[in-house]
């Protein structure tokens, strides 16, 4: 996943950087809880940083950092110490920072003194407000000076910055405290075996809620805890004989509540931000992707996101943003200023995989049960898609979808791997565009599959006929075209020269699950998948070490990514090739245990052999929705469970290892009710099933087999 300009790298972080996530705002900070400016750290709130400077001392101290405990995705504990004057070693002096992200930042800071005398102690905080870009802070370009304004007066300061005819406010709220243009500062004496505590936040001026964002009531809960607890009551409680892997899943569970947000125009519809520290704000691919993964848990974020994408789907030719009619939207940005963005425009569609992918997920969600005139309302977005790859996404009409940049600003490489060296050749030489990837095709079928199959749905057979005919075509046309039989794996991609870019990529691995792969090549495909050079030990690496661009620490020439090997995963179970799926859902979710039981984006992709440790990718996004949904889909995939209410069928056929333990989920969502899940000894059983639901012990027909169950109905 990369923004716009993505060919300039974030800097990182920083050792130890902790990262809080609330919707749309999200904070950065070194390990004791300070935020240096000097780094890519800060408060966001709407791709803006409010607070670029956040420095705490104690007697003129910074803190010695003991540990960071992160409580809930938005909520943190620091604990440090002061050093001491005299040259000893231990302090008496112990600072505990509690701190709160949500529309601001809220922090207890609470100062235990564990001597036997009183300490007199002046706690001061430096702060400061460059209202900065998001994109100026990832990439280290601070371009524009605002004009700044500060008023101090009793235990407030408010900061405002002007440049040329935007004005962004933010108020330091600390009661009790003497407060200069540059300093809050309190003066205490603590006692001996005693503590002192205040409470300090800012909360910036966005129109919103302003300070009452952090009013704690209900129990002493503020209003992320409600909507954490909201969120918690919807989705299922999994409990699992291995406690690791139920830690992971659960903090998966909570990553992806906090990495929702609203659509600013439709406040009730919540859809997942692509994830932190960069990219919250919604994504086509990456939202889509995580959503579908996580239809499960919770359905309703699959249609918010596709109803939010509807909304901007592409209307005009416009050069400048790659926007084309039809064409499902890259990125949307909340805040960015016009020196910034891509060409000045808040949303950039430059991407080829968004717009197939729109009408796949329609489908999975036509299948979980929302109404008819839900789903109805987004079939002539679907439509509109579907046109923008016959008319555009197909370049030369040769049956494949291409992508090629309309400005030399855009990105480069427009599907996942969108990083500028990202598809590449097994000598190493770049792709030169127009570049037709292979997922990109599996897309497509799929698309074509799903639209066939709601027309069938629907009773009209002479549209489902006509799109399992694009599909059938297409596939065969595939398997044809990118197979490199010398070499038993498929093409990445057909370069602007229609040569097979013959690098041993990850990327075939989502043609296995859905359903491209020639049932004569899915074993070959498997064996190269899951071959040292590709399989590090901690999963499926994005690109073979035996290729010329291997690098284990690039973001997509050799790195690997959980959401990857989570679809190759569901593909590996789909052919049947189960001990291998098993092999890859166990390394990943050992490799959670390393991270407190939380996927990143990426990590290197070096041999577990060399490394005990995943090692990780230094500006690796955490938490990131379709890493955060990937546990999901890797558990699903071996429960080999999915519904088709309109089928009136939920299907479950368990293979998961015996060291995963027996598990229960319930409060599932299916078909407007909630049901029980249980799996005893590799048994399913399941109860509260909804009137007119029949649990099936096997797996869920596919789509391809219900589009060629109807297609011969139709025909004959």
């Amino acid at each position: 996943m990369a923004g716009w300009n993505a060919d300039t790298a974030a800097g990182p972080l920083g050792a130890g950087t902790v990262t809080l996530v609330e919707g749309s705002s999200f904070c950065i900070s070194m390990p004791n809880g300070d935020i240096n400016p000097a780094h890519p750290h800060g408060l966001f709130v709407q791709d803006t940083r409010y607070v670029s400077k956040w420095a705490l001392t104690v007697n003129g101290l910074p803190l010695e950092p003991l540990t960071a405990e992160l409580k809930e995705p938005y909520r943190a504990l620091f604990a440090g110490r002061i050093p001491r004057s005299d040259g000893y070693a231990d302090s008496p002096l112990i600072v505990e920072r509690l701190r709160e992200v949500g529309e601001g930042i809220r922090e207890q800071v609470t100062i235990r003194n564990f001597s036997l005398e009183p300490i007199e102690c002046t706690l001061q905080l430096v702060v400061g407000s460059d209202f900065a870009d998001l994109f100026e802070v990832k990439e280290a370009r601070i371009q524009r000076q605002w004009e700044e304004l500060r008023h101090a007066n009793a235990g407030m300061l408010a900061i405002r910055g002007r440049w040329k005819d935007v004005q962004k406010d933010i108020a330091f709220n600390a009661p009790g405290a003497d407060v200069t243009p540059e300093t809050i500062t309190y003066r205490t004496i603590v006692q001996p075996r005693s503590e002192w505590s205040t409470l300090i936040s800012a909360v910036p001026a966005t129109g919103k809620s302003g300070p009452a964002s952090f009013s704690h009531s209900g129990g002493g809960l503020s209003p992320s805890d409600r909507r954490r607890r909201e969120w918690v009551a919807r989705i299922p409680m999994l409990r699992m004989g291995n406690p690791a892997i139920e830690r992971t899943l659960r903090r998966s569970y909570d990553d992806l509540g906090a990495l929702r947000i609203e659509d600013p125009n439709h406040p009730d519809r919540v859809v997942v931000a692509a994830g932190a520290p960069w990219f919250m704000t919604i994504f086509g691919r990456d939202s889509l992707w995580a959503s579908e993964m996580a239809l499960p848990v919770d359905p309703s974020l699959a249609l918010g996101t596709l109803q939010t994408l509807a909304d901007r789907q592409g209307s005009v030719v416009d050069p400048v943003s790659e926007e084309e009619p039809g064409k499902i939207l890259h990125e949307v940005r909340l805040d960015v200023s016009s020196g910034l963005s891509l060409g000045g425009k808040s949303t950039y569609y430059g991407s080829v995989d968004a717009t197939p992918l729109f009408v796949d997920v329609l489908g999975a969600v036509s299948r979980w049960g929302f109404a008819k005139e839900t789903i109805n309302a987004l079939l002539p977005h679907a439509d509109r898609a579907l046109d923008w790859i016959r008319d555009f996404g197909d370049k030369d009409g040769d049956g494949f979808v291409e992508y090629q940049r309309l400005n030399p600003n855009g990105l480069v490489n427009q599907g996942w791997k969108d990083s500028w060296d990202g598809i590449n050749f097994a000598d190493g030489r770049l792709a030169e565009p127009p570049i037709a990837l292979c997922e990109v095709q599996a897309y497509v079928y799929a698309a074509y599959l799903a639209r066939a199959w709601m027309a069938y749905d629907d009773g009209d057979d002479g549209l489902g006929a006509a799109y399992a005919d694009r599909a059938a075509v297409l596939k065969k046309r595939f398997n044809e075209e990118f197979w490199i039989p010398e070499r038993g794996y498929y093409a990445i991609a057909l370069d602007g020269h229609k040569q097979k870019v013959d690098a041993c990529a990850s990327n075939m691995g989502h043609c296995l699950w859905l359903g491209l792969v020639d049932d004569d090549k899915a074993a070959e495909v498997a064996g190269h998948l899951m071959s040292p050079e590709m399989f590090s030990g901690w999963g499926v690496r994005t690109l073979a070490s035996n290729m010329g661009a291997y690098n284990p620490a690039s973001y997509h020439n050799g790195s690997v990514w959980p959401h990857d090997n989570a679809i190759i995963q569901a593909g590996l179970v789909r052919y049947g090739f189960v001990e291998e799926a098993q092999r890859i859902s166990t390394a990943l979710l050992e490799a959670a245990e390393f991270s407190g039981g939380r996927l990143p984006e990426l990590f290197c992709g070096f041999s577990r052999d060399q490394f005990a440790e995943p090692v990780p990718y230094p500006t690796a996004c955490s938490p990131q929705a379709w890493a955060a949904t990937s546990p999901i889909l890797l558990l699903t995939s071996l429960m080999r469970y999915d519904a088709h209410v309109s089928r009136g069928g939920v299907w479950m056929d368990p293979v998961l290892p015996k060291s995963y333990g027996d598990l229960q989920i319930t409060n599932a969502p299916l078909a407007g009710g909630r049901v029980t899940i249980n799996i005893r000894d590799s048994v399913p059983s399941m109860d509260g099933l909804p009137e007119g639901m029949a649990f099936h012990r096997g797996h869920r027909p596919w789509i391809t087999e219900l589009v060629e169950q109807a297609d011969h109905r139709s025909k004959s």
